[in-house]
């Protein structure tokens, strides 16, 4: 959910040049608040509607070692704390780090380890890593640690990317560079069970494919194209009542496709914009229960006003999901992380984040932010959802 370490990327890619082994770390806490809202009524995965104040933390050492070409990752991790309601009741959850925690308490776990091979213009990495550290990438919005932190803004929210809890998985990357071009294909393991930490390796039945086409097209754009391919063992939202569970079966197909802009406009001022797809057939598995996405956004940094460290952005996504999803859910049926008992009225999800990312001292960036949701969980009859954000970012 850092290819390069994200929030590290210049020191890393940098030194890789310059020494064999790499040593960083870096912690994050984002603490959230949200006052009462109106809801009609409320069901079993709902967004409870009464003031809520939670905080989450990860902390992750980065070794990388490097040799003729080769490069040796192990990022060992430590996440704790809570999401609003046990994280359920919003689509576009609006705290990007809750994916790494999948428990209350501290919990230590290895993040990565992989073994990246360069020959030429020819990469290839194998391991345990996050499948958006290699695809749907954006210099703007991609890192919930520094950048914006509603799922569905800083990846794209169809993409129902394969995963354990915490974001990560095993999995095969192959890149090709061609100039401006980058061309890459992944393979990787799926979870047993929806957003659960067990990943499947009966490989047969159980698997995901992801293709990226990555263009640059001018000085500071690049444009990204991806496709992705899921057979796990999920449920039909057609074939179901209230209970998509029961329709599960081995290797069911789920797919979809995803457009990726990002575009310098200044050397102080950028924009992104994301459009995401999935059939919308099968039941929501590892990431989010969005079916169809649209986000754009903007990031200044401060050098207008003498902080050139310090970045302000301002993003809008607005999700929706499919005519199958949307009567599974009104019927009464429930996903992994929404089902208000009924849908009564529903609507798109749309969800706005503004923050200001202040450079307090080296490596400390302290972030003050607010997001308004609407319709959480697509649902009119419920919201909006006005959240308050801190988040402390330490690097070193």
């Amino acid at each position: 959910m850092r290819r390069c370490i994200l929030a590290l990327l210049p020191a890393v890619c940098l030194s890789a040049q310059e020494k064999p082994f790499d040593f960083h770390f870096q912690a994050t806490t984002i603490t959230q608040t949200h006052g009462p809202f109106d809801a009609a009524y409320s069901g079993a995965n709902s967004l409870p509607p009464l003031r809520e104040t939670d905080t989450s933390l990860t902390a992750t050492l980065f070794l990388t070692v490097h040799y003729k070409g080769a490069t040796l990752e192990i990022d060992p991790e430590l996440a704790g704390g809570a999401g609003f309601g046990g994280v359920v009741g919003i689509a576009g959850f609006p705290n990007g780090e809750i994916p790494r925690v999948g428990k209350p308490a501290p919990t230590p776990y290895l993040a990565r380890l992989s073994f990246k091979q360069t020959v030429s213009r020819f990469t290839w990495t194998i391991g345990k890593f996050a499948a958006s550290d290699f695809f749907d990438n954006n210099a703007y919005s991609h890192d919930p640690r520094t950048q914006f932190e509603n799922w569905a803004l800083m990846y794209n929210g169809a993409w129902d990317y394969p995963a354990d809890t915490r974001g990560y998985t095993f999995g095969f990357v192959q890149e090709l560079s061609l100039g401006k071009s980058v061309l890459r294909a992944g393979t990787f393991l799926e979870p047993e069970q929806a957003n659960q930490m067990h990943l499947d390796r009966h490989l047969a039945a159980s698997h995901s494919e992801a293709f990226e086409w990555q263009q640059k097209y001018s000085s500071g754009g690049t444009i990204r194209a991806l496709a992705f391919l899921n057979h796990a063992n999920m449920g039909t939202y057609r074939d179901a009542g209230t209970d998509v569970v029961a329709t599960r079966k081995a290797g069911t197909l789920k797919y979809g496709f995803g457009l990726n802009l990002e575009q310098r406009l200044t050397p102080n001022i950028g924009i992104f914009s994301r459009w995401g797809w999935n059939d919308g057939r099968t039941e929501s598995w590892a990431f989010t229960e969005i079916d169809r996405t649209a986000a754009a956004g903007l990031s200044i940094r401060g050098g207008r006003w003498r902080r050139p460290a310090d970045r302000l952005g301002f993003g809008v996504a607005a999700n929706a999901i499919s005519g199958d999803h949307r009567a599974y859910l009104a019927r009464g049926g429930y996903g992994f992380l929404l089902g208000d008992g009924k849908l009564t009225h529903a609507g798109r999800e749309s969800g706005f984040e503004a923050f200001y990312a202040w450079r307090a001292l080296r490596g400390v960036t302290i972030t003050p932010g607010f997001q308004v949701i609407l319709n959480p969980a697509y649902n009119r009859d419920r919201g909006p959802v006005v959240v308050a954000t801190v988040r402390c970012h330490l690097e070193r």
